[in-house]
């Protein structure tokens, strides 16, 4: 009766391993993630912030970020909205793309799967990324230059939010 007892405890164990499986990268779920750890990033709320970054939002009060894998063209795009808050740039949403991008105060970001990777281990950062064009980029490059230091860190938030990168969003 042990060895019966221990085989189902195992099966079970392995089902809740399933269930906590990380989200597809780049899924509206892992962009939930995405929010999250922006929002425990203090060079995001705080440094764009300071910089004036947020300022240019086109009078709406919030800026968006969407971004996809460029490997996996028919998986939807998602992104981050952020806004001013108590001094800070906080992100509201995160998940599937649902704006109409501003180009002039908005970014839209694609990327190779294994590029992102990269990124998000710190292997090279923004500036090699598009000068490389590692990194695909739309959206008001004199800003983004200017804020450089965000901007990796943003990047870095890919490696820090786990995701399954085997398989293409919505699919």
């Amino acid at each position: 009766m042990k060895g019966r007892n221990w085989l189902a405890g195992a099966c079970i164990f392995l089902g809740a391993s399933a269930a906590q499986a990380a989200p597809v990268m780049m899924s509206a779920e892992w962009a939930k993630g995405m929010c999250d750890a922006w929002n425990n990033d203090p060079v995001l709320t705080q440094k764009l912030m300071e910089s004036g970054w947020m300022k240019n939002d086109k009078g709406r009060g919030f800026k968006v970020m969407q971004v996809y894998r460029q490997d996996c063209p028919d998986s939807p795009k998602i992104e981050l909205k952020v806004s001013g808050k108590d001094g800070k740039v906080i992100c509201t949403h995160g998940g599937a793309a649902q704006s109409t991008l501003d180009t002039s105060a908005d970014y839209a970001m694609w990327a190779e799967t294994t590029r992102w990777q990269e990124m998000g281990r710190g292997e090279y950062g923004p500036m090699r990324a598009m000068f490389f064009q590692r990194l695909h980029f739309d959206g008001p490059m004199g800003e983004a230059m200017g804020n450089m230091g965000p901007f990796e860190n943003f990047l870095l938030l890919v490696g820090k939010v786990p995701g399954d990168a085997t398989k293409c969003p919505g699919k």
